[in-house]
């Protein structure tokens, strides 16, 4: 379950675009009253005020937020006011752009997508930016990992709930003899299933891996690639595995130790909310015996960090 979710707010768009326009009128803005309204509002109400505010005062309210907002507290607040394809589209034209690739993001949003996201991905980004998001991709990576994200840019994933045991078996042999059973690593076997199979029939095949070699995929396929390519695996094998358990990695990930990855952050406090936020927050506890809001008061400060929090619904 998400942290924002539309029966728990008295929704009246019209008074939320009339509030947000009087927070950024005049010399300085009220931060406070924007992340009130935004931080309890769906996506699908966010989209709604949005047209309202076009439609009352004849302006981009994303443009108007752009012009007075700065630094992570901006970034935060045009995550929640694009909607979800718009917000990964952004996200992954800013990890292609300008000099070197923010591979992670590529892997981030590519390998966890469903076919249906990916598709409009594609779609929305030719819209923008009028260029397909394929061939920017290949023009910024090569080798294998050119050709895993290219796989997922194809949006093929079998996507089925049923498991075909017989089929498991057959993918635990094929992933045994393309890595351990050999000198060297086939990664195009490694890619096909990876990148074909679905995330129930994956789950499935790990723990069949784990069972006849007694080995966790993950330590596999860290034994077996580096680099973006063995990220690219790890996120899948992880996300089938467990989705939650993706996400509190990731939150964690995004805190601990030196510097803040805010990108990370925002992006999945933002991208979670209305999904599975409250179950991350709680694994979050019971795997780093700590909160997910004391880790955001320790990294973030000022209205970026209250914007958080509020998300969070501490």
């Amino acid at each position: 379950m998400g942290t924002i979710r539309s029966a728990l707010t008295k929704f009246n768009k019209e008074d939320d675009a009339k509030a947000l326009k009087n927070a950024m009128k005049g010399l300085g803005t009220d931060e406070d009253q924007i992340s009130a309204i935004l931080a309890n509002r769906t996506n699908a109400q966010r989209q709604e005020i949005r047209e309202q505010y076009k439609t009352a005062y004849g302006k981009d309210l994303i443009q108007d937020l752009k012009d007075d907002l700065s630094g992570n507290y901006e970034e935060t607040i045009l995550a929640l006011m694009q909607t979800p394809i718009e917000y990964d589209v952004h996200s992954l034209n800013k990890a292609i752009s300008g000099a070197g690739t923010d591979e992670r993001v590529l892997i981030e949003i590519l390998c966890t997508r469903s076919n249906a996201e990916i598709t409009a991905i594609k779609g929305m980004y030719k819209k923008v930016y009028d260029r397909e998001l394929e061939k920017d991709i290949i023009d910024d990576t090569s080798g294998h990992f050119k050709r895993l994200l290219v796989s997922m840019c194809t949006a093929k994933r079998d996507e089925s709930d049923v498991v075909d045991e017989h089929k498991v078996v057959q993918d635990v042999k094929t992933l045994f003899e393309a890595g351990e059973d050999q000198w060297g690593t086939d990664e195009s076997e490694f890619n096909r299933i990876l990148a074909t199979r679905s995330h129930a029939h994956l789950k499935a095949v790990f723990a069949g891996y784990e069972k006849a070699h007694k080995k966790n995929i993950n330590d596999v396929i860290k034994s077996e690639t580096s680099g973006d390519l063995c990220d690219g695996y790890l996120t899948i094998a992880k996300f089938s595995n467990d989705v939650i358990d993706y996400y509190v990695e990731g939150l964690y990930k995004s805190m601990k130790g030196l510097g803040t990855d805010d990108d990370r952050l925002i992006r999945i406090i933002v991208t979670r909310s209305e999904i599975d936020l409250d179950q991350i927050k709680k694994k979050f506890i019971q795997k780093y015996n700590n909160t997910v809001e004391k880790f955001v008061k320790g990294d973030c400060s000022g209205d970026y960090k209250n914007v958080l929090l509020a998300i969070l619904k501490e």
